[in-house]
């Protein structure tokens, strides 16, 4: 009896909301394998694996433009971020170190950050890529503290500059 109490007792706790929830899988693509995550994950994963040495590698070289810098400071508690994104994809390896940049240079909270995994198919594992309906990765929403949806830019944006871009999103919530 004492084993089934403690196995259920674990099990309540693997299903914690606490927890990050992320799978990972292995697969073969264009004869190149590769490890993909999907659900909630964050930065810390991402820039611990191995697998995903783009992450340093990117960031390192990564500027973002100084007014948008500014504006993230300024607006830090105005609004919360929602990222999909893809390990396999390079957008996304390109893209993501140029966010997490922007992010730490502006002292942006990481806790107000949401980053989801998505595979091939672009589902995160759960509701999340469908509630946003995400065709593209990565794309980059900007929450108001309401919950409201101010913008998004989807893979470079408009401008080829998310961070100019996201920077505009931001400047608009009052």
């Amino acid at each position: 009896m004492k084993k089934i109490i403690i196995l259920a007792l674990a099990l309540v706790g693997c299903t914690s909301t606490n927890k990050i929830n992320y799978n990972t899988s292995e697969a073969l693509h264009n004869n190149i394998s590769e490890k993909t995550l999907q659900g909630i994950i964050n930065r810390n994963i991402i820039e611990t694996d191995t697998t995903f040495k783009w992450f340093g590698a990117n960031f390192k070289f990564a500027q973002p433009d100084a007014a948008a810098i500014e504006t993230f400071n300024l607006k830090k508690n105005k609004f919360k971020m929602i990222v999909f994104g893809g390990t396999w994809c390079e957008d996304t390896q390109n893209l993501l170190p140029m966010f997490y940049k922007l992010v730490e240079k502006s002292n942006y909270p990481q806790k107000k950050i949401t980053l989801v995994g998505v595979n091939r198919q672009k589902q995160s594992g759960n509701e999340l890529s469908i509630q946003y309906k995400i065709i593209n990765v990565p794309a980059f929403i900007v929450l108001d503290n309401n919950g409201n949806e101010a913008g998004r830019v989807v893979e470079y944006g408009k401008y080829n500059a998310i961070d100019k871009e996201l920077a505009e999103i931001v400047n608009s919530i009052k």
